[in-house]
């Protein structure tokens, strides 16, 4: 604290004119310190709950798969054995979810008890984030199997889908928070081990099966959060083949052919929830950056031949964030009022770019939010894991 008040006070006085990126993480880190060791304590008192806690008749898969339906899909009307038909933008209230909301809870849990554990260096945190990892990877009568061949279902048409890759953004936070516990004195490094074989067998499906490849090749926000799952998932397996390719992708293919050259993104600009899938869109390509970036190949440094890189694209929607009423376009179709939230895209740039406002709005802006819909597009939630 000390060191932070020492910083304020050379700021209002006018003798540091910018924070260092260093004085930049205490003040994400004093802002969050509270909310972390509350969530933490939560965190504490739960005990695992994997896709083998509840069913859906609809499933095709067996007891240990994932499975969840496409969201902008519902009953036709005019039959009730007739395949779903589309609204896009409009969510099914009815739609199975019980294993999506199983695998945010563990992500918030992990993601709790890394932070609590960076802060404070107990290592009750670890052992208790170790006991939810056996049961969704390693336990054979609760692990998930390291596949998504039925996410996204839609009754009457799919028995899964790539689009439904998407439903695994969270475990992202998973391994960055395993990464971060990983050397403590109370990790079970044989555990961990396993851990890390499941997620060589779940890389193994995303990049040889139809649709880890389908999704890949996606041109929004799914070929996005494709390669932020990836980059995620080598980095804490030690894949260097993938975390090259991860790189390359987003280098020569999300960059240069998602963002525009003012820095928007037009596929998401055009669809039903704009504002939404734009911030999606940018957190999880900044949450890229954050992952691969090295000396030898900054992803924040990035540029096209034409110009645009990742602080182009920071720059053309933070006016939208810190005043969400100047957003020129459509207003989303759902959950318009609940963006944006501390979104990871402001504190990621702040840090890599030393830009005070990004960061002043971050903390500002709402850091444990409620809805369903924005904690589910919402891939970075627990900044202390990522500093």
């Amino acid at each position: 604290m000390k060191r932070l008040m020492f910083c304020v006070l050379l700021l209002s006085s006018g003798i540091l004119t910018a924070y260092r990126p260093k004085d930049m993480r205490l003040e994400i880190t004093e802002t969050l310190r509270a909310g972390v060791l509350k969530e933490a304590a939560w965190a504490m008192q739960q005990q695992p709950e994997t896709v083998t806690a509840a069913s859906s008749p609809r499933s095709a898969g067996g007891k240990h798969d994932f499975f969840s339906e496409g969201d902008y899909w519902w009953p036709n009307p005019a039959s009730a054995d007739s395949p779903y038909i589309q609204k896009d933008g409009m969510t099914n209230p009815d739609n199975f979810v019980a294993h999506r909301h199983a695998m945010i809870r563990f992500s918030r849990i992990i993601g709790a008890l890394a932070s609590a554990y960076k802060l404070t260096g107990d290592e009750k945190y670890v052992k208790q984030a170790m006991l939810h990892c056996m049961a969704w990877f390693v336990n054979d009568a609760t692990k998930m199997n390291p596949n998504l061949l039925y996410a996204q279902a839609i009754k009457g048409r799919y028995t899964g889908r790539g689009i439904g890759i998407i439903d695994t953004i969270h475990l992202v936070e998973v391994v960055q928070g395993l990464m971060v516990m990983q050397d403590a004195r109370a990790m079970d490094q044989t555990a961990l081990r396993q851990v890390k074989h499941w997620f060589g067998e779940y890389l193994q499906w995303l990049t040889t099966h139809k649709y880890g490849k389908d999704e890949m090749n996606a041109e929004n926000n799914h070929g996005t959060c494709w390669v932020m799952q990836v980059a995620a998932f080598a980095k804490f397996t030690g894949d260097m083949a993938l975390q090259d390719f991860c790189s390359k992708r987003y280098r020569e293919i999300l960059l240069p052919n998602q963002m525009d050259a003012a820095g928007g993104f037009p596929r998401e600009i055009k669809r039903t929830k704009p504002y939404g899938y734009s911030l999606f869109n940018l957190d999880a390509m900044t949450t890229i950056c954050r992952l691969l970036s090295a000396k030898d190949n900054n992803l924040w440094e990035f540029t096209t031949a034409d110009g645009r890189n990742i602080k182009k694209g920071i720059t053309f929607l933070y006016p939208y964030v810190a005043d969400k009423k100047s957003w020129p376009y459509q207003k989303d179709v759902m959950y318009w009022d609940e963006w944006p939230v501390a979104q990871p895209f402001l504190f990621m740039g702040a840090l890599a770019f030393s830009e005070n406002k990004w960061l002043d709005t971050w903390k500002k802006l709402e850091h444990a939010p409620s809805g369903e819909e924005v904690i589910r597009n919402l891939p970075v939630r627990h900044p202390l894991i990522w500093l």
